[in-house]
């Protein structure tokens, strides 16, 4: 089977075959019509010419006006005018000695159409004595009497001229069409050659030299703009790649120290006979260090469906308000426990609705990571407010803040900076990267910055919930 390359060169080459062929034979006709016209004018012109005689000839008996021929004996090969005068009968008058005895063909029927009154009649005569003649017909009068003079003319001239051209013509394709060929297997080779390579490049990247990229051909048109999109889409393969090695290793790194902390305790435990109390705490300890285990593995779930495009249905719309009150009803034992207040504020929300599940979630993120990180007598604000798309969320603390150099690296997934591995209640820092995954799966945006007094500040804007179009 042919290549796309062999195929482009035959679909190319043919085209230009069958353009080259309808040129050919348009010039063959056109040429055709042109010799075969000028014999034509030539053999009117002198049939004119013969009945201009006639004319001036009045009186004196009918012949045909043209040199003596001499000695020589009549021949077709000669490239002479034949020249015959007939009367209305068809018997002849006169005519040229280079005819001998031979009659140039005069039926009925062409006497009848010239006494008519018709003009100038041409015929062909393909097979008249040794090669095919031309004849004109034309009517004319001699000693007052209707006559018809005929001229015949060769068409070997016409045919030599015509055959030459079909060589010349055949030889000029020929070489058009080779030369064509030609020039289009080498634009063709030249233009894939930059292809070869890129599939070649191709073939040699795997998972393992990802950072290869494929060689640019120095141009900007289409292969230049081709290889720049799969350059750009091996960047895309690349960081998802190494993003996907980080997160399994961090994932890993996470899963094996509880599992870690729950084996050392349970060995430490079966050493020696214990009381039952100690077995108690030792199996509250197990449970809670179960329920941590339990709550990374549902977060890398859930990011792990996100990532896979599952799980980003919006779900049941709710107030705006009544979320938020319900978020800081169900973190108030947990304030209470740090003397931390929770405050809400809406600015004009009305009766904006958002996605319960997904919004919800992320605020109770949010409310729980600032109250890990808010001192003893603070308070934690809650800030709503909405336009007619868009609801926006501000939460607020009055915490330590986050180191500038942090900032960037806020929402990746498992980063921790100092004041989270500092803390009583550390996390495995998937918490902020599953709101943001979250939130992007809504269409929404989220951002932290420090406060101008102090704190952290975590804003999420998030279209409102469709179904408020119809409320």
């Amino acid at each position: 089977m042919l290549n796309f390359r062999q195929r482009l060169v035959l679909t190319h080459w043919t085209v230009i075959v069958v353009i080259v062929a309808c040129s050919a034979l348009a010039g063959w006709w056109q040429l055709s019509r042109l010799v075969h016209g000028q014999l034509d004018a030539a053999l009117l012109t002198l049939a004119d010419t013969e009945a201009g005689m006639q004319v001036e000839s009045h009186g004196q008996p009918v012949r045909v006006h043209e040199r003596p021929p001499g000695s020589a004996p009549p021949s077709l090969v000669r490239l002479d005018r034949l020249v015959q005068i007939v009367n209305a009968k068809g018997e002849i008058l006169a005519r040229s000695s280079n005819l001998g005895d031979a009659m140039l063909p005069a039926p009925p029927t062409l006497l009848d159409e010239l006494a008519s009154g018709g003009e100038a009649v041409f015929q062909t005569l393909p097979s008249f004595g040794e090669e095919p003649l031309r004849m004109v017909s034309l009517p004319a009068v001699a000693n007052g009497k209707p006559v018809v003079i005929q001229v015949a003319g060769s068409l070997d001239d016409v045919h030599n001229v015509l055959e030459s051209a079909t060589i010349l013509f055949g030889i000029m394709a020929a070489a058009l069409l080779a030369a064509v060929g030609a020039a289009g297997s080498v634009l063709t080779r030249r233009a894939f050659r930059g292809i070869n390579d890129v599939v070649k490049q191709a073939r040699l990247i795997g998972d393992a030299n990802l950072g290869e990229r494929l060689p640019h051909p120095g141009t900007t048109d289409e292969i230049g703009q081709l290889v720049d999109t799969l350059n750009a889409m091996l960047d895309r393969l690349e960081q998802a790649f190494d993003q996907q090695r980080r997160f399994t290793a961090d994932a890993s790194h996470e899963l094996r120290s509880p599992l870690s902390r729950l084996r050392t305790e349970i060995e430490v435990t079966l050493r020696r006979p214990r009381e039952s109390q100690e077995y108690v705490d030792t199996l509250r300890s197990c449970l809670d260090e179960v329920g941590r285990l339990t709550r990374l593995i549902e977060e890398l779930l859930m990011l792990a469906r996100f990532d896979a495009g599952q799980d980003r249905q919006a779900g049941e719309p709710q107030a705006l308000d009544a979320l938020i009150a319900e978020t800081l009803l169900r973190a108030t034992p947990a304030a209470r426990e740090r003397q931390v207040e929770l405050v809400a504020r809406s600015e004009a929300a009305g009766g904006a609705k958002v996605s319960h599940g997904s919004v919800g979630l992320v605020l109770a993120n949010l409310v729980d990571n600032a109250l890990k990180f808010s001192p003893r007598g603070s308070k934690i604000v809650v800030d709503c407010a909405a336009d007619a798309h868009h609801a926006t969320l501000r939460v607020t603390d009055e915490g330590p803040g986050i180191p500038p150099d942090e900032l960037p690296f806020l929402f990746d997934r498992f980063f921790r900076g100092a004041g989270a591995r500092a803390s009583e209640n550390e996390g495995v820092g998937l918490g902020l990267a599953l709101s943001q995954s979250i939130i992007h799966a809504q269409g929404g945006h989220i951002e932290a910055a420090n406060g101008p007094d102090g704190g952290a500040v975590f804003t999420v804007r998030i279209p409102l919930a469709l179904r408020e179009a119809g409320s």
